[in-house]
């Protein structure tokens, strides 16, 4: 066989590129590179393992379609064959279908989840509320079976016995572990706890998907006490995490964060109750002088000091009484005199004129008299009882008595005849 003939660089990497596009294979690996920039025709991005990294092409329509968006850190499968670069001698693998695998897809949906949650503004520390002091009752949900659950119960009790433990019992793992842990928090709400703990021990990413569900993180933000998170170790963060109120690394840390240390409270109140003393102290202190300097004053130790003032002006005021009265009382006596003298005068003509005013009509009211009227000739009749005056003959019968009143006295009569007039009135 003879010698081979030499070829050019540009044969050597079409050969290449020909023979490297038959091997077509499926592919796992973590994306330790991306690059998507506006206007290129396609996704470059690499793939790599513990031992080696493959550089990746995938062309924009395809890209778009999977429906992927690619970040650092995902765990991808891939579809496709090898190729060559020729302008640049790079080895290449150009992806045909791309899918997220196994906790990559998980983390894809606790991502867009967690966005979405943040988009409604449940992670804003400022909707995140302040755990009390000294809690009374703390409410715990987690595993009956769990490490954690005695984990919890053991710190609570070394560090702060004080407080009850309200406990809810579900499970953390499994497909129904998300409703479970959802009903668990709303069963210690209704103990009226002052705070409540979601704990778990670690575990895999998948193990911990319970607390990533949108029902437990509803059920989270919607408790009416802090909740407190302790799930897993330091590294692992959930969507429960994201919206508690407080985040601890592990269920330990929650429970030390939930209460205060015995001997912290001890030390606080022993600090408070010598402060209290102090200031006591103190204020009895400045009480006492205070009393001491009002106690000194002349308005305390001399009377004098509070009457005297008042004293003198009543002094004065009965002073000028005393000479006024006088003077006025004279005064007065001077008008009364005046007084008197005027009526004197004036009194004689007053009379006068009212005299003759009477004499008037006196003379009037005798000239309107009945009894002149009867002492020139005339009389009245009146009824036997004399309450009424006889102005008609129908008005009395014959026998009837009758009393007449003439000029000068009274006449009792009995009625002998009635002679009515001829007008149609009776008369005689």
């Amino acid at each position: 066989m003879g010698p081979q003939r030499a070829v050019s660089v540009t044969e050597a990497m079409g050969s290449a590129k020909r023979a490297l596009e038959q091997v077509r294979l499926r592919v796992v690996g973590e994306v330790s590179e991306f690059a998507d920039k506006p206007g290129y025709r396609a996704a470059y991005f690499t793939v790599a393992d513990g031992g080696a990294a493959m550089p990746c092409l995938m062309w924009r329509d395809q890209y778009q379609a999977s429906g992927v968006r690619l970040r650092c850190g995902m765990l991808v499968e891939m579809t496709g064959h090898f190729s060559a670069y020729a302008p640049k001698g790079r080895l290449q693998f150009v992806v045909r279908d791309l899918q997220l695998a196994g906790e990559g897809q998980l983390r894809m949906q606790v991502a867009e989840l967690a966005r979405r949650l943040e988009a409604e503004g449940l992670m804003r520390e400022e909707r995140k509320r302040s755990l009390p002091a000294y809690p009374r009752r703390i409410g715990l949900v987690t595993s009956p079976r769990g490490k954690a659950v005695h984990d919890v119960v053991r710190t609570l009790k070394r560090r702060y016995p004080l407080a009850e433990i309200v406990f809810a019992g579900v499970p953390v793992e499994g497909s129904d572990a998300a409703s479970a842990i959802a009903a668990g928090l709303r069963t210690v709400a209704e103990a009226g706890p002052d705070l409540v703990l979601l704990v778990r021990g670690g575990g895999s990413y998948e193990d911990l998907m319970p607390f990533n569900a949108e029902e437990v993180a509803r059920a989270v933000v919607a408790c009416p006490v802090p909740v407190v998170t302790g799930i897993g170790h330091e590294p692992d963060t959930s969507i429960a995490d994201m919206v508690a109120d407080l985040r601890a690394s592990t269920p330990t840390a929650a429970a030390e964060s939930a209460a205060p240390a015995i001997e912290e409270v001890r030390a606080a109140l022993a600090t408070t109750s010598r402060r209290l003393g102090r200031a006591l102290a103190h204020r009895v202190q400045h009480a006492e002088h205070q009393v001491a300097v009002l106690a000194r004053r002349p308005v305390f130790t001399d009377c004098s000091v509070v009457v005297g003032q008042a004293a003198q002006a009543l002094d004065q005021a009965a002073l000028a009484l005393h000479r006024a009265l006088p003077a006025r009382l004279e005064r007065e006596a001077e008008r009364v005199r005046y007084a008197r003298e005027g009526l004197v005068r004036v009194g004689p003509r007053i009379g006068e004129r009212d005299a003759e005013r009477v004499a008037v009509g006196a003379a009037e009211l005798d000239a309107l008299s009945p009894l002149k009227v009867l002492g020139r000739g005339y009389a009245v009749c009146y009824t036997a009882d004399g309450a009424n005056v006889v102005r008609s003959a129908a008005e009395v019968g014959v026998g009837d008595r009758v009393g007449v009143r003439v000029g000068s006295g009274r006449l009792g009569c009995i009625v002998e005849e009635v002679e009515r007039s001829d007008d149609g009135r009776s008369g005689l």
